[in-house]
C-alpha cells in the first residue's frame, strides 16, 4: 500500500470513527423536549432524532459496532504499513501512534464538539445515522441477542429494569441545574417547583388552620352578624352553631352586601343566614392537585378540611393552592414586608412560629426539610423531641434556632440564624 493511499485511508477512517463517537455523545445528550417541539413544528430531522432515541439500545449497538470495527481497522492498517519499515518495533510504534491519533481526533475532539453543539450535531447526522443503523440492524440484532443470552444465564432478565427517575423529578432537577447555572430565575424555579409539588402536598400542608380561621356564630342579632362579616374582610366566612367546630354554612360576603343594597341599607326582616351556602368538607389527606381539580369541577373556591374522624382542621381555598405555586401575593392593604419573617441587623430572622417551612424556603432560598412538620415551630419541636421553653437554643441542618416566645404548648416566635454557607437538607 502506497504511503499516500494509506494516509488517505487512515484519515477517512478517523473521520468516520469521529462521526460515530460524536453522534453517540450528541444523541445520548440531546434535548428530547426540544426535539419533540421541533418535530411538532414539522422538522423531519427532529423526527429522525426522536426515532433513533426511542430505540436507544439499537442505536448505541450500531454506533459501538461501527466505532469498534473502524478503530481496529485503523490499528491493523497502521501496523501493516509500519511493519515493512520498522519490523518488530512496528507493533509498539503503531500502538502508541494509533492510541494518540484515535484518542484525539476520533474520540475527544468529536465528543467535545458534540457536547458544545449537541442539538445541532444530532439534527445534522440524524438521517445518515438512521441509514447506518438500518444497515447494521442484522448484526446489531445478533449481538443484542447474544448479549442478553449471556446476561440471562447470569440471572438478569431483559424485562427487569432499574427504577428510573419520575418525570416530574427529572424536570425538577433540570430546573434546579439551570437555576444554578443562571439560566432560570429563582422566582421561576419556585413557581415550577410549586407546580410539581401539587401531587405530593396535601391540603393539610396549605390550609388555614382552624385556630386562624375567622368564623361567625349563628344566633346573634342580624346587625352583629353583618358587622362581623364586613370586619372579617373575607369573601366567604364559615358560620357555626353551639360549638366552633360545628360549621352549619358559609356566608358569601358579596351575596349579603348585594341583598343589603337591594334592601337600601335596612336589616329589618333580613335573615342573613338564609343566604348561607352548604359547607363542603374535604379530607385533610387530599392532594393539592386533586383539590384544585375538585374546585374546578364544583366551580367552588372554598372548602373546609376535616381529619379521618370528621373533626374540623381548617379551611382551604383556591388562592391557598395558587400561593403554593406562585408564592403569597400581598394585596394593597398588607404590609410590604414579608408576613411573619423579619430580618435583623445581625443577619438573623425573627419568624412567627406558625410560618410554613415552605414559605421560609421560598422567601429566603433556604432548604429546610418539610416532610415531618408543616410550620417552623413544628420542625423545632420535632427535632428537639420536646416542647422547648423560651430562650432555649438548638442547632440542626446548619441553622441555629432560639425560642423567643411560647404560649402554652405553642412556640409563637423564633430567632433563626442561617448558616454562612448554603447547606442541603439530609
Amino acid at each position: 500500500m502506497s504511503l499516500i493511499l494509506f494516509a488517505f485511508a487512515i484519515v477517512l477512517l478517523i473521520v468516520i470513527s469521529g462521526f460515530f463517537s460524536g453522534s453517540e455523545t450528541a444523541l445520548t445528550a440531546v434535548s428530547r423536549a426540544r426535539m419533540h417541539q421541533l418535530e411538532r413544528e414539522g422538522s423531519g430531522a427532529a423526527r429522525q432524532v426522536n426515532h433513533l432515541v426511542a430505540d436507544k439500545e439499537r442505536m448505541i449497538g450500531a454506533i459501538l459496532f461501527g466505532n469498534t470495527f473502524l478503530n481496529i481497522l485503523i490499528s491493523s492498517l497502521t501496523t501493516e504499513v509500519l511493519t515493512a519499515r520498522y519490523g518488530d518495533r512496528a507493533v509498539a510504534i503503531a500502538t502508541v501512534l494509533v492510541t494518540l491519533v484515535v484518542l484525539i481526533f476520533a474520540e475527544v475532539l468529536p465528543k467535545t464538539l458534540a457536547i458544545a453543539r449537541t442539538d445541532r450535531w444530532a439534527l445534522n447526522v440524524a438521517w445518515l445515522l438512521k441509514l447506518t443503523v438500518g444497515l447494521l440492524a442484522p448484526i446489531v440484532g445478533f449481538v443484542q441477542t447474544l448479549v442478553w443470552s449471556i446476561l440471562g444465564a447470569a440471572g438478569i432478565r431483559r424485562t427487569e429494569a432499574e427504577p428510573i427517575v419520575e418525570p416530574h423529578e427529572e424536570i425538577r432537577g433540570t430546573v434546579e441545574v439551570h437555576h444554578r447555572d443562571g439560566g432560570v430565575e429563582r422566582e421561576h424555579r419556585d413557581m415550577l417547583s410549586g407546580l410539581l409539588d401539587l401531587p405530593e402536598l396535601q391540603v393539610a400542608d396549605a390550609m388555614v388552620h382552624r385556630k386562624s380561621m375567622v368564623t361567625i356564630q349563628a344566633g346573634q342579632p342580624e346587625q352583629q352578624i353583618f358587622d362581623q362579616l364586613l370586619e372579617a374582610q373575607h369573601a366567604r366566612v364559615p358560620v357555626w352553631r353551639e360549638q366552633p367546630d360545628n360549621i352549619i354554612g358559609i356566608l358569601h360576603t358579596k351575596d349579603v352586601v348585594r341583598e343589603y343594597v337591594r334592601r337600601k341599607g335596612s336589616l329589618d326582616g333580613f335573615d342573613l343566614l338564609s343566604l348561607m351556602a352548604p359547607p363542603w368538607f374535604v379530607p385533610d389527606t387530599t392532594t393539592l392537585e386533586e383539590q384544585l381539580s375538585a374546585f374546578r369541577e364544583r366551580r367552588s373556591h372554598f372548602a373546609l378540611v376535616v381529619d379521618e374522624y370528621g373533626a374540623l382542621q381548617g379551611l382551604i381555598t383556591r388562592e391557598d393552592i395558587f400561593d403554593e405555586i406562585f408564592g403569597a401575593i400581598p394585596d394593597e392593604h398588607q404590609e410590604r414586608s414579608r408576613k411573619g419573617i423579619r430580618p435583623q441587623a445581625d443577619g438573623s430572622y425573627i419568624v412567627d412560629g406558625a410560618t410554613p417551612i415552605r414559605e421560609l424556603n421560598r422567601e429566603l432560598d433556604w432548604n429546610l426539610p418539610d416532610e415531618e412538620a408543616t410550620t417552623i415551630a413544628g420542625l423545632v419541636i420535632h427535632e428537639a423531641r420536646t416542647i422547648p421553653e423560651a430562650r432555649q437554643r438548638f442547632a440542626f441542618y446548619g441553622f441555629k434556632f432560639e425560642v423567643l416566645r411560647r404560649q402554652r404548648n405553642q412556640i409563637t416566635a423564633l430567632r433563626i440564624f442561617p448558616p454562612k454557607e448554603p447547606v442541603l437538607a439530609n
